[in-house]
């Protein structure tokens, strides 16, 4: 691992986040680990999950904790929640990292698809939200990211419902900041650009499609899950208890 920076303010914090078993999230999972914080993860994809807990283990991290869950169905997304405050008596840290990107043709798209693409990429985040606000409100605080992305800003062909949803993050995260600053939760949203993980380089990221970024782009290099993970850790730490409301762009200068 790169030697990034260390926030002594995260050591030992209590991390939940949804959607942590591969890509930005398992970098997540790994990161937060690394800073010495408790990190329960959700994800349906059991192998990779165990894996990722034991790999952690065995480099001498606090092993993460896994939990299966289909964040469609909300009531077993709660429960995993309230099952972490019991055992660990507080959620310092909620990322809302999960999402399908899958493209659709919007002329084409079912309504059942259109449904179901709200309920991976909004109604998991806000329901994440719902449950963890009273918990930092009665433990004076927290901090909640969520993930949103660029594709809110450039509305790519196919990508209708995926960016609609990715919007609504952006105006829930100005809400609830708004709303719960007095309580000092701070609620800010990440807008990555075409981070480079194995789904994407698997099913869309094509040698055409990466040099065409490349050329759109002012840094020219790979975004990786690191990078995205570098600003979550920050917006997670005390180090950046002043901001809030906030949408912040990580790009390499595409918008």
């Amino acid at each position: 691992m790169a030697p990034y920076a260390q926030y002594p303010s995260l050591k030992d914090k209590v991390v939940y986040l949804t959607g942590g078993a591969t890509g930005i999230g398992a970098c997540l999972v790994e990161r937060f680990a690394s800073q010495g914080c408790q990190v329960i993860f959700n994800d349906i994809l059991d192998e990779q999950a165990h894996i990722l807990c034991e790999t952690m283990s065995s480099k001498g991290f606090i092993k993460p904790e896994f939990h299966a869950v289909d964040v469609t169905n909300v009531d077993l997304l709660k429960e995993s929640i309230r099952r972490t405050h019991t055992q660990f008596d507080r959620i310092d840290i909620l990322i809302n990292n999960v999402s399908n990107d899958a493209r659709h043709s919007p002329t084409e798209m079912s309504q059942a698809q259109w449904h179901s693409f709200m309920q991976v990429n909004l109604d998991a985040s806000f329901f994440c939200c719902q449950e963890v606000i009273p918990i930092m409100q009665a433990q004076g605080g927290g901090s909640i990211v969520n993930m949103s992305s660029i594709n809110v800003l450039i509305g790519p062909h196919n990508m209708a419902s995926y960016a609609a949803a990715k919007a609504g993050i952006n105006g829930m995260t100005k809400a609830l900041a708004n709303q719960y600053g007095v309580d000092k939760i701070r609620v800010n949203s990440i807008l990555p650009g075409w981070v480079v993980t194995e789904r994407q380089l698997n099913l869309w990221l094509t040698p055409e499609k990466e040099q065409e970024w490349q050329e759109r782009v002012a840094i020219k290099g790979r975004l990786l899950p690191d990078d995205i993970a570098n600003l979550t850790l920050f917006l997670a730490s005390d180090d950046s208890k002043m901001i809030t409301g906030q949408h912040m762009v990580i790009d390499a200068g595409r918008t």
